[in-house]
């Protein structure tokens, strides 16, 4: 059974960090599972508040993810448009991967802030802030992800180390 969760929290563990560019995949908390697991093998004595902690790291991460791009193309002087937009843009990148991933959302804000304004200049700027939203949130992401990976590893060969 502790190889089946080992297994299983690695899934979770990958899962999260793909999650980080995904926009389909909460990242840090698909990760937090990933942890979750490892704690339930009879190896891993359950820390409730060491899963607390990470869990509601977790989900502040999530929240902002939501938050920083609009924050970040209201701040340039976007409209909801933009914000509509860069999410479409998002969607829609994931058709050209990689580069569409990257580049969907500003292109998306910036076809947004078009349809409201024919100002190409402001429309770059909100566009440009939606990106920059949207790549801060990418980097949160993967940084809490990976160090849920690296909460994760050390322990994970005591998991397999005992079963071995």
């Amino acid at each position: 059974m502790d190889m089946l969760l080992l297994l299983l929290g690695f899934i979770f563990i990958m899962l999260g960090l793909a999650g980080s560019f995904l926009p389909i995949i909460p990242g840090p908390l698909t990760s937090w599972l990933g942890l979750l697991a490892l704690h339930y093998t009879s190896v891993i004595p359950q820390d409730w508040h060491f899963l607390g902690w990470t869990l509601a790291i977790a989900l502040l991460i999530m929240v902002l993810d939501y938050l920083i791009p609009i924050l970040g193309t209201k701040a340039l002087g976007g409209t909801k448009a933009g914000t509509i937009g860069s999410t479409i843009g998002m969607l829609l990148g994931l058709l050209f991967m990689p580069f569409g991933i990257i580049f969907g959302p500003f292109i998306g804000a910036f076809a947004g802030e078009l349809s409201q304004n024919s100002n190409r200049k402001k429309a770059f700027r909100a566009a440009l802030g939606s990106f920059i939203g949207f790549l801060t949130g990418v980097v949160l992401k993967f940084v809490v992800s990976f160090i849920y990976l690296l909460f994760f590893a050390p322990k994970a060969w005591e998991v397999f180390s005992s079963v071995m």
